[in-house]
């Protein structure tokens, strides 16, 4: 039996997805991708980003079935098995003890789950980055946001109606408050990334502490 799933919105936005990453995550790095899916992003990801070591990770078992069904087809040397994680539970990132990680990737996570998820996801990538040796570590997330409180637009509108009638603990985010938690936890938003079907990627760097 092929677990493989198949997701349309990762074939319709990989490659511009793509083109972001190969700018914001430096060679060498070493990737942690939160809420891989159905791991199509993770293996095309790591095909393309060859001087990349990837990591997939799913709270879901199917899912992490998943990717790893992608992942002996497909075939890549740079990507390891799905770790079990779920960005929600408290100190989900002592998973990652010993495992050394420059980027994080979040991709249509933020919109699809609690709330509570993005805080523990901006903690976690706190703790874990602040070891980062390729760079100053690097949070990428992409998906719908709000900006200014509104919606950038009907389609975005419609979308968190939808996902707030399939749980009311989902639903677009707004950046600004997304971004004030980073801050909180040390990350500045270096750039937002406008993207099709009215989405965007969000890069946010961990800054280095202030000496005296």
């Amino acid at each position: 039996m092929d677990a493989r799933q198949h997701s349309l919105p990762a074939g319709r936005n990989r490659e511009p997805i793509l083109g972001v990453l190969k700018h914001v995550i430096g060679p060498g790095s070493r990737v942690l991708e939160i809420a891989s899916g159905s791991g199509e992003h993770a293996v095309y990801f790591a095909k393309h980003l060859r001087d990349v070591e990837w990591q997939p990770s799913d709270p879901d078992p199917n899912a992490r079935a998943s990717v790893a069904a992608w992942i002996e087809v497909e075939g890549a040397s740079n990507i390891a098995a799905p770790l079990d994680i779920d960005v929600s539970e408290l100190g989900w990132e002592r998973a990652l003890a010993g495992h050394a990680i420059d980027a994080m990737l979040a991709v249509n996570m933020i919109h699809i789950s609690p709330w509570d998820a993005t805080l523990g996801l901006i903690r976690g990538a706190r703790a874990i980055l602040s070891t980062a040796t390729q760079g100053s570590g690097v949070l990428y997330t992409y998906g719908a946001y709000k900006r200014g409180g509104a919606h950038t637009a009907p389609s975005n509108e419609a979308f968190d109606a939808w996902l707030k009638e399939r749980d009311e603990r989902f639903g677009v985010r707004d950046l600004e408050e997304v971004e004030a938690v980073a801050s909180d936890h040390g990350f500045m938003l270096s750039e937002i990334v406008e993207m099709p079907a009215n989405n965007l990627s969000l890069v946010f760097e961990l800054q280095a502490p202030a000496t005296s």
